[in-house]
């Protein structure tokens, strides 16, 4: 198995991973073991429409230039 080292982290987020450890009766790694696999279970049963559809939801209005300027921009910089 891997390991996850997890720097910079503000020292009241840690004070809360180990509370909420705690109440759910877990060490503070395995609260964190199951944190991440909370949070990365709801993405990965996503269909790829579903992950699309969140995409364009979560960029919309967000503008800036259309992609064939973008490809016409990056073609003459060659």
């Amino acid at each position: 198995m891997a390991t996850l080292n997890v720097r910079n982290l503000d020292d009241k987020l840690v004070a809360q991973l180990k509370q909420r450890a705690a109440r759910h009766g877990r060490s503070a790694e395995a609260e964190h073991r199951e944190i991440l696999k909370q949070a990365l279970k709801s993405e990965t049963d996503l269909s790829w429409d579903e992950l699309a559809a969140r995409s364009r939801e979560m960029t919309k209005g967000r503008g800036g230039p259309p992609s064939e300027v973008l490809i016409r921009e990056d073609r003459d910089s060659r």
